[in-house]
């Protein structure tokens, strides 16, 4: 079958949606080096809340761009990494972690103008 992400109808529209959420591309890259548990996973990616982390990681695991391991503690050692597929990722978000870094000056700068042309109009 041949996938066309422009068709409405398409699966590969699912895949771009997770691929492209900014808190998916803020997990890979902290997942990037190393196996992490949520708590880790929390602090480093700063603002995410613990319903959307869970939320994520759970999608992000039913992708298979994750694994989840649960260790069998009191209490329970959950830890998380990323799958082959999941590592595939990591240097294509980089670039566009790297992008947006980048050209943040920029963009608000274009957003700075924007709004006041759209003020005095």
């Amino acid at each position: 079958m041949k996938w066309n992400v422009y068709d409405k109808n398409c699966p590969t529209r699912m895949i771009l949606n997770r691929i492209a959420d900014k808190w998916t591309v803020l997990i890979v890259g902290a997942l990037a080096q190393e196996t992490k548990r949520f708590n880790q996973l929390r602090k480093e990616v700063d603002g995410i809340s613990q319903k959307m982390l869970t939320q994520v990681l759970r999608s992000m695991e039913r992708d298979g761009l994750l694994i989840r391991t649960v260790y069998p503690t009191i209490p329970p050692k959950v830890e998380y990494k990323l799958t082959q597929q999941g590592k595939s990722l990591t240097q294509l978000l980089a670039n566009i972690r790297d992008w947006s870094e980048q050209h943040a000056d920029h963009i608000l700068q274009a957003q700075t103008r924007y709004d006041k042309e759209k003020v005095n109009n």
